[in-house]
């Protein structure tokens, strides 16, 4: 039993109830109580004055791999950005993977995330088993993991982007993707992992790996997730390819749906926003990865007002190489206000987006998401009395406005995985080292 007490507490929920003073009490993996004043019952008091609790952020698009390969191609656009990187990525291996894996994942601890999907789509011939490293090294780390079984099969000399030597056979990917599902998705209620059905992209996946993929994900009750409209060079390689926009290519294929969140959705019309709020189809908003590649951005008031979900995503951290997911509080506030002006977002719904939203995104708005009894204890902590925080008397806009928080306590199903700023599960200094070798690895 552990009780949060004297914070301001922002539970997210469908009234959007806030307590200027309350407390938070969990027992075991569950919220038991949320309320205003000190909690009555027993339990392990944490002093929580000075702070804002909220509900664990929700990263719903990443590529962990890409910290090897950070601060690269860094005047290029999507296409320009990946033809200089795949070549490198083609010498991935289990030890990088996992190494990747387990240093963003902690730095993903430190902004405040309990829960992040992976989007990974190269497995080079001989690499090794890259999801069971990535299994392992997030079960090391601490946090609620939904892996997403990527695949690219539409390789250069196909009229694809990628590579050759860096997709599969479209077959192969599908039996791998299944196996991935067999040996690692657990749908039982307070899962720690969770598969999604992931082909890559417009560009560099075949229409048949995306409409049996699609097919495959709904036989076995998964989720599908892909990147969709991202540039202005995509929606010109569908255009010339498949005689339409990314958006009706999607559609076409079967991949609009309740069971779907597509990454970016940057390029979107207002017929393409409307079927998406019809059809329940989610988007990862990734407002930093679009701001670094120059890709435009995502219309997300727009979005929400048509009742699409909306989650945050920090995106591959070779193109958001901040990597922080509390950080993108920010940035998508300022996204929308740069779009829409002052009153497009306010600081609540970018908290949303990254909680609320995130847990609709990947079909677990009933466990995560809010401090409401009964959730999981999913539980972020974040000071807001410091120097860069002292005087914004409204907490939520200190966290959302303000520089990015330190977090106090980072629960993940009660269990603490970050105190004081410090990852509890993980050495840091150990994982910077492992990352750098990684880094090392490749680029040799």
């Amino acid at each position: 039993m552990i009780v949060v007490e004297g914070c301001a507490v922002a539970t997210v929920d469908g009234q959007g109830t806030e307590y200027a003073s309350g407390h938070v009490a969990v027992d075991g993996d569950r919220i038991v109580a949320v309320g205003a004043g000190t909690y009555p019952g027993e339990g392990e008091r944490v002093d929580g004055r000075g702070c804002l609790a909220t509900p664990g952020l929700v990263n719903t698009h990443h590529h962990l791999y890409q910290w090897a390969t950070r601060g690269l191609a860094q005047q290029e656009n999507l296409f320009g950005w990946l033809t200089e990187l795949y070549p490198v990525w083609a010498r991935l291996d289990d030890e990088v993977v996992a190494a990747t894996t387990a240093a963003g994942l902690g730095w993903l601890a430190l902004s405040g995330c309990t829960t992040s999907t992976d989007h990974h789509y190269v497995y080079p011939a001989g690499a090794g088993d890259l999801m069971a490293a990535q299994v392992t090294a997030a079960g090391e780390i601490g946090l609620r993991f939904h892996p997403c079984r990527g695949s690219m099969d539409l390789g250069r000399s196909a009229g694809g982007l990628p590579p050759d030597e860096v997709v599969e056979e479209t077959e192969a990917a599908l039996v791998a993707t299944e196996e991935a599902i067999d040996r690692y998705h657990d749908p039982s209620p307070g899962a720690m992992v969770r598969i999604a059905v992931a082909p890559c992209s417009p560009f560099s996946v075949t229409g048949k790996l995306m409409s049996e993929s699609a097919a495959l994900a709904r036989r076995r009750g998964v989720r599908l997730h892909t990147h969709l409209a991202e540039t202005v060079e995509e929606e010109e390689y569908c255009r010339e390819t498949h005689g339409c926009t990314p958006a009706e290519y999607a559609e076409r294929l079967g991949w609009l749906g309740d069971d779907v969140w597509l990454a970016h959705a940057v390029h979107l019309d207002p017929g393409a926003v409307a079927r998406f709020g019809e059809t329940g189809t989610g988007v990862a908003h990734c407002p930093s990865s679009n701001a670094r590649l120059g890709a435009g951005i995502a219309p997300v008031p727009d979005l929400l007002a048509a009742g699409a979900p909306v989650g945050l995503g920090v995106d591959g951290s070779a193109s958001q190489e901040g990597g922080q997911l509390g950080a993108e509080l920010r940035m998508a506030l300022y996204a929308a206000r740069l779009r829409g002006g002052p009153t497009a977002l306010t600081a609540r719904q970018a908290l949303s987006l990254a909680t609320t939203g995130g847990a609709r995104c990947l079909g677990r708005a009933g466990e995560l998401g809010s401090l409401e009894v009964g959730k999981l204890a999913d539980v972020a902590l974040w000071r807001v009395d410091d120097l860069g925080h002292a005087g914004i008397d409204d907490p939520v806009a200190a966290l959302v406005f303000g520089p990015p928080a330190t977090v106090e306590l980072l629960l993940v199903g009660g269990r603490r995985v970050v105190e004081r700023g410090e990852l509890r599960t993980a050495d840091e200094r150990e994982l910077a080292r492992r990352g750098v070798r990684a880094h090392e690895r490749l680029r040799r």
